[in-house]
């Protein structure tokens, strides 16, 4: 696959890749604002003191706004399999979408083939894929229960649910699954079942069951 055309809008809103990290994430975000014009000036507005690496709006159009090698601002206190600065890990990609609707085709498209040459470039795995909501749960929701995770995990662009579901169905083996796949354990049981579900059955409610069990397979 081609990379996309993209189109630069250089953000002051960046630094140095800290103790020498290289990415080996990719975080998924939304804008939650009113337009992707909105979303570039206010992503390089240094008096917001935030970034990503790209944003793709809903025409499928790409900016980039941090080179790759260095830390955009955009992830925010979090950690994912237990590490923090998640900035000094990943690639930030923003999505215009405020949340409250599907995102388009053409974005989709365009996320795909940006992903694709992002995971060759930095040898990221699948499972290095994740949500804004998987790497700080309760404090972010995004991309959102709208977000079409299926459709990354048919390409290889994210990881696979597993099916493992153990024969007692508790909170103390959901933290241990949940923490295997990457979610941090230190988080009250509704909290870390919100953000389970937004990324693998984002249409579920109720108590915990065994179906909440089918995680990504880190």
């Amino acid at each position: 696959m081609s990379d996309p055309a993209i189109a630069d809008y250089p953000s002051p809103n960046f630094s140095a890749r800290r103790d020498g990290l290289l990415p080996r994430l990719v975080v998924i975000h939304y804008t939650a604002m009113q337009s992707a014009q909105a979303a570039c000036a206010r992503l390089c507005d240094p008096e917001a003191e935030v970034s990503a690496h790209y944003l793709i709006g809903g025409d499928g159009s790409i900016a980039r706004l941090v080179p790759e090698e260095m830390r955009a601002w955009h992830a925010g206190v979090g950690t994912w399999h237990g590490q923090d600065d998640i900035n000094s890990r990943s690639i930030g990609i923003e999505l215009d979408n405020r949340g409250t609707h599907p995102f388009s085709n053409l974005q989709m498209t365009s996320l795909e083939t940006l992903l694709h040459g992002i995971m060759r470039r930095w040898d990221i795995p699948p499972s290095g894929v994740i949500g804004h909501s998987d790497m700080a749960p309760g404090r972010k929701v995004d991309p959102g229960p709208r977000f079409d995770w299926a459709r990354l995990m048919r390409q290889g662009l994210a990881a696979t649910l597993g099916a493992s579901v153990p024969s007692q169905v508790t909170e103390e083996a959901f933290r241990e699954a949940a923490c295997a796949a990457g979610y941090p354990p230190d988080i009250p049981l509704e909290t870390l079942l919100s953000a389970v579900r937004l990324r693998c059955a984002p249409w579920k409610e109720g108590p915990l069951d065994r179906d909440d069990f089918r995680l990504p397979l880190g």
